[in-house]
């Protein structure tokens, strides 16, 4: 990956996952995914490899993306679907062609033909979405709470309360906020 990219940010949630490659969207927006090549990139470390990627299929997979993020948002805040995000989901799932495969581990995994496009691995993440929008997965949509932020990502922790998309970017973030707060505050106190 190029140096000059923002790394992706990668989680256990196919869905949740794709939606983080648009990051900070209450302050200054990084686009993880800026060219074509870029999406490939983040399809291939996914398990979803395709050869190329045309620009009308980068907008297609960023809508995909934003309806996605729309829609999880709408969980997360007991609000009623949208139903043009429920349209461009449901259209993406049909048009792919995946199949999904057992392992050996009894896991599931998405296979997608030697002559797949973007097309067929967006329509996996859509399923994926799709499962995890309609409560078929054991968790919860919820949004981060960096005000800067605010991803939507699916809390599988047994509470069921984690306020944080990663705690290695946006929980790191705050607690160290809150540490630099309480030092100006208290200046003596961390001797």
């Amino acid at each position: 990956m190029c140096a000059e990219l923002p790394d992706f940010r990668l989680g256990s949630v196919l869905a949740t996952s794709f939606t983080a490659t648009l990051t900070e969207r209450r302050g200054n927006a990084v686009e993880r995914i800026p060219t074509p090549r870029r999406l490939v990139d983040w399809l291939a470390v996914n398990g979803l490899a395709v050869d190329s990627c045309t620009t009308a299929q980068l907008e297609l997979a960023r809508e995909l993306r934003e309806s996605i993020h729309v829609a999880a948002t709408a969980v997360a805040i007991q609000d009623a679907l949208p139903a043009s995000a429920v349209h461009v989901i449901n259209d993406c799932s049909i048009q792919g062609r995946a199949a999904a495969v057992l392992t050996p581990e009894r896991n599931r995994q998405w296979r997608l033909g030697s002559d797949s496009c973007v097309e067929d691995a967006l329509s996996v993440i859509a399923a994926d979405a799709i499962s995890i929008i309609a409560g078929e997965r054991d968790g919860k949509l919820a949004l981060c709470a960096s005000p800067t932020c605010q991803a939507a990502f699916f809390d599988t922790s047994q509470s069921r309360t984690r306020k944080w998309c990663d705690m290695n970017t946006c929980g790191n973030r705050q607690k160290k906020a809150r540490f630099h707060a309480k030092q100006r505050s208290n200046p003596g106190s961390s001797q």
